[in-house]
């Protein structure tokens, strides 16, 4: 049974990464907001499905949102629904393999998926794509990161919360944390491709970074926040949501961080694209 161990370990490496409910449990109109329902195609063709909320009054911006790697859009609606009231179109999608999006996730493909609803949202003729705000949470941070820094389209600002900095990394630190696979931490994270790691990017990234990162956080440690923001360029914010948890910034603390983002998207929006 040990000898199959690492097999099985590196077979699953892929799912350590996603965890997709294909249910929807709630829709934007269960929720008062106005929005349209969206289908799309990834680059590769697997057919994709999102929401697209509305502002109220004329739009300031778009916001493209990245979700974690659990569950699907009908559950991390809860990071962006108060957004729309604020002034900003919300696009949020499913990664294949998510929610009504077809196909099955795994890494290469769910970053054709953001490149797609990137060009998706920014070819529209209702969506100013001179206004463009990526905001990404835990792996949708380091998908958003990851996408913004690669694609030559103008942002006026990139926001991830919660993410991390390496696949590798975030992989070996979770084997290690368990007793049974910790020997195993290090041969079997050569098995996890760093080819998106957002950390080896973030220099190239040409759109204003803010990074949110709660210190005690259980799931992504802290450290992770501060290898990005030694890495990025000079216009970069680093926000630490002190005694936060994971992705706790726009949960538990959101009386604080809902009108400190307000006020920081208002002065990206200001500056000169």
């Amino acid at each position: 049974m040990m000898l199959m161990l690492p097999v099985t370990l590196l077979s699953a490496c892929n799912g350590m990464f996603f965890y997709p409910m294909q249910t929807l449990v709630r829709t934007p109109a269960q929720l008062g907001l106005a929005y349209e329902e969206i289908n799309f195609p990834s680059l590769d063709g697997t057919q994709l499905n999102g929401w697209l909320l509305r502002a109220k009054g004329e739009a300031k911006a778009t916001v493209v949102f990245f979700h974690g790697n659990a569950e699907n859009i009908s559950t991390h609606i809860g990071a962006v629904y108060w957004l729309p009231a604020a002034g900003y179109n919300v696009f949020l999608f499913d990664y294949r393999g998510y929610g009504l999006s077809q196909g099955k996730a795994e890494l290469h493909g769910v970053h054709l998926d953001a490149r797609a609803a990137l060009q998706y949202i920014r070819e529209r003729p209702d969506i100013d794509p001179s206004r463009l705000i990526v905001f990404g949470q835990s792996l949708g941070g380091a998908i958003a990161l990851y996408t913004a820094a690669t694609e030559d389209i103008p942002l006026r600002a990139v926001v991830v919360e919660s993410a991390f900095a390496r696949y590798r990394g975030i992989f070996r630190e979770k084997l290690g944390g368990f007793f049974l696979t910790w020997p195993l931490q290090w041969p079997l994270s050569l098995g996890v491709s760093d080819q998106y790691s957002p950390q080896a990017v973030v220099g190239q990234l040409k759109a204003p970074l803010l990074i949110i990162h709660g210190d005690a956080d259980p799931i992504i440690p802290i450290r992770h926040a501060y290898d990005l923001y030694e890495q990025a360029g000079k216009d970069k914010e680093l926000w630490v949501v002190e005694g936060g948890g994971h992705t706790a910034a726009f949960g538990p603390f959101r009386e604080v961080y809902r009108p400190k983002l307000l006020e920081y998207l208002r002065q990206r929006l200001q500056d000169t694209p």
